[in-house]
């Protein structure tokens, strides 16, 4: 079985992005199949970079799935006519506040906020900004991918509830129900979404969401399955991630 490539959530961080990606060539070569995990905007300041290096990868015929997460779907809902918000953030947050980091995901694309802006002029200036070929890349990412093995999806599972039935809002949201379930799943989940400071083998879950901040020294997590064995990669090579319980 040929090894299977996951990064974690990249947030617009492009040379943590490049980082990984040389990681996962050092060690598996151009055409290693990788999993995105999703998270590829805001927060950091080159999420337009971001989506230009994923989707000129696409275009060469790279071996990428690209997963859907919460943040890519605001940023997709945003662009829509009218706008869509999230239901599941919390009523005192928007996808432009700067705890999510949309505002910084619309400076990549050249928009000015040194004036105030309404949000229907900061959507028509967002609509002319954004190429199309990044709101269709946006809107064609997928829930989730497996193997016989494995389940990759960007935030985690409802327990209890089977992989095939699990709802777009779980596959993209769901935090607590997820990690502080101490049973077993069908699979072992591979997702990001909740920041650790490394990437973590839980028995049945990997969680490969470094946080993606350059200040604070973390890279989007790269990991390697052979099988069911998860190893973390760095400069150095392959370290086995043995599951802490």
């Amino acid at each position: 079985m040929s090894p299977i490539y996951a990064i974690g959530d990249i947030h617009g961080e492009l040379g943590m992005l490049e980082h990984a990606l040389d990681l996962v060539e050092a060690d598996g070569g151009t055409e290693a199949l990788t999993i995105f995990l999703g998270d590829y905007v805001d927060r950091g300041p080159y999420s337009r970079n971001v989506l230009d290096l994923l989707i000129s990868g696409q275009k060469l015929g790279r071996n990428w799935v690209f997963l859907k997460g919460n943040h890519d779907r605001m940023f997709e809902w945003f662009l829509q006519t009218p706008s869509r918000i999230d239901p599941n953030l919390f009523i005192d947050l928007s996808w432009l506040h700067e705890r999510l980091g949309g505002k910084n995901t619309l400076m990549s694309y050249g928009i000015d906020f040194s004036e105030r802006y309404r949000l229907n002029a900061l959507h028509t200036a967002a609509l002319s900004a954004v190429p199309d070929k990044h709101s269709k890349f946006l809107a064609s990412c997928k829930l989730s991918y497996e193997t016989d093995d494995i389940f990759f999806c960007h935030a985690g599972v409802r327990p209890e509830v089977e992989l095939s039935k699990q709802s777009e809002e779980d596959l993209l949201w769901i935090r607590e129900e997820f990690h502080n379930y101490i049973g077993r799943h069908s699979k072992l989940i591979v997702h990001g979404h909740t920041p650790i400071a490394t990437a973590t083998h839980h028995t049945h879950l990997v969680n490969s969401d470094r946080g993606s901040s350059p200040a604070l020294g973390m890279f989007p997590a790269a990991v390697v399955f052979e099988g069911t064995k998860c190893y973390s990669l760095n400069p150095i090579g392959r370290v086995q991630l043995l599951p802490t319980k």
